[in-house]
């Protein structure tokens, strides 16, 4: 597929944020991306001609924000009126090799959703399968955080980063310690490793592992930043890539002689995006 012909939904509800951001990075590598409202997939209240399918997608996004006001839990109103209508429509989505991305708050809806971690393979699972626990410091955590990839082959999304390069990428959550047995959290770990579905780790300036606060923001066992599906056309985060897609967006930017620069150049967070755009370009 060429990336011209490429359609991007970039899925919303009340209280997500960030869409603006993520349709323009998408917009950047040539491809064509717009925001959806969830009413405009389940032809609730919109005008016909804004009613849209999932199948006018070739790849379906979810980013940041706080959606249904995080009541409940972070992103389970949103998974849960996605499940109420579309959960055949998304499962079916996943499992024809469509790639999907959800960040921050789009990775909790991914979670609740059963879509991640999705340990057997089905697409969705019918319950969830982990959970996007509260921080450790039990507040809302914002700073950069180092990234390292240290996927071996499944995610591919991120086939095209070298295994071991650390990026740095915005965090910005209160809900991001990734439980997938919270009474074993050296389990969730070895679940995730054994199935080379841990994408990204935090890490620090040297690029360790099991880095502690405030390197690693929510004290996720294993440093677990991402991961991705047994396939690997799903990927979730909880750092924001496109708060540094460009490099002007980093905050040592000046530092490091970037108004003497001609032209815009890419940031961490570019690599997120070029990666879900090489990937369909490929599968589909």
């Amino acid at each position: 597929m060429k990336r011209d012909e490429m359609r991007v939904g970039v899925c919303i509800i009340e209280g997500s944020n960030s869409e603006d951001e993520t349709a323009a990075a998408f917009r950047s590598l040539g491809t064509n991306a717009e925001v959806v409202h969830l009413k405009q997939l389940l032809h609730q209240d919109v005008p016909q001609d804004e009613e849209r399918t999932l199948d006018d997608y070739d790849v379906f996004v979810i980013g940041g924000g706080f959606s249904g006001g995080d009541y409940i839990r972070a992103g389970a109103i949103f998974a849960n009126r996605i499940r109420s209508s579309l959960f055949d429509d998304l499962k079916g989505f996943v499992k024809s090799g469509k790639p999907v991305l959800g960040v921050c708050n789009g990775f909790q809806v991914l979670v609740e959703l059963g879509m991640l971690p999705d340990l057997d393979s089905q697409g969705l699972s019918e319950r969830p399968e982990a959970v996007l626990h509260l921080n450790d410091s039990d507040r809302y955590e914002c700073r950069p955080t180092r990234l390292k990839h240290v996927n071996r082959g499944t995610s591919k999304i991120t086939a095209h980063i070298p295994l071991g390069e650390v990026r740095i990428v915005p965090s910005a959550h209160g809900e991001g310690r990734l439980l997938l047995h919270p009474s074993d959290p050296d389990k969730t770990v070895k679940t995730l490793a054994d199935n080379d579905q841990i994408v990204f780790t935090y890490t620090d300036e040297n690029g360790n592992d099991e880095v502690p606060y405030p390197y690693n923001p929510n004290g996720a066992p294993g440093g677990i930043a991402g991961i991705t599906n047994r396939d690997g056309n799903v990927l979730g985060m909880m750092p924001h890539p496109e708060r540094s897609f460009w490099r002007w967006q980093h905050p040592d930017w000046t530092r490091t002689g970037g108004l003497k620069k001609n032209g815009p150049e890419p940031g961490d967070g570019h690599a997120i995006f070029e990666g879900v755009v090489r990937y369909a370009e490929k599968a589909l």
